[in-house]
């Protein structure tokens, strides 16, 4: 079952993005804060496969503080950053940092929770290769 962490410094969406990856069977920890997040991720026994993390939260880049530490404990960790406040330049310097994606929190016309679990999916999809690319990799260095 995938692991998935959702950090969050808003109850009511924190809640309601992990009520919506449970509902996948995806297996979700929570956290309310940059801080919680980071410690989260340092004292899990096994990495996350998907970060999704807000953005702004104690600080004007937690969202990056989290990606950083994510794929500090793990390259293949997938993070998908979400605001409330979207920017071209917070997108490109996230992606740039090695977030699998960039979502904004309000879309017209769009259910951000469906969007979102579509782009867990790809994330796990994007984990799931890259682990296997390296699997082969280490066996054809084996040999």
């Amino acid at each position: 079952m995938a692991r998935i962490l959702v950090i969050d410094d808003e109850d009511e969406v924190r809640a309601a993005i992990a009520r919506r990856l449970r509902r996948e069977s995806y297996q979700v920890d929570e956290a309310g804060s940059q801080s919680v997040g980071l410690e989260t991720i340092e004292r899990c026994a096994e990495p996350y496969d998907v970060v999704v993390t807000d953005m702004l939260m104690e600080q004007q880049e937690s969202g990056i503080n989290v990606l950083e530490a994510a794929l500090g404990r793990d390259l293949f960790t997938e993070v998908i950053v979400l605001t409330a406040y979207g920017s071209v330049a917070n997108a490109v310097e996230c992606m740039k940092r090695g977030a699998f994606d960039y979502v904004e929190k309000s879309i017209p016309g769009v259910d951000v929770y469906d969007l979102l679990t579509m782009k867990v999916e790809k994330a796990l999809d994007a984990r799931r290769n890259a682990l296997r690319s390296l699997r082969r990799m280490e066996e054809s260095a084996r040999h």
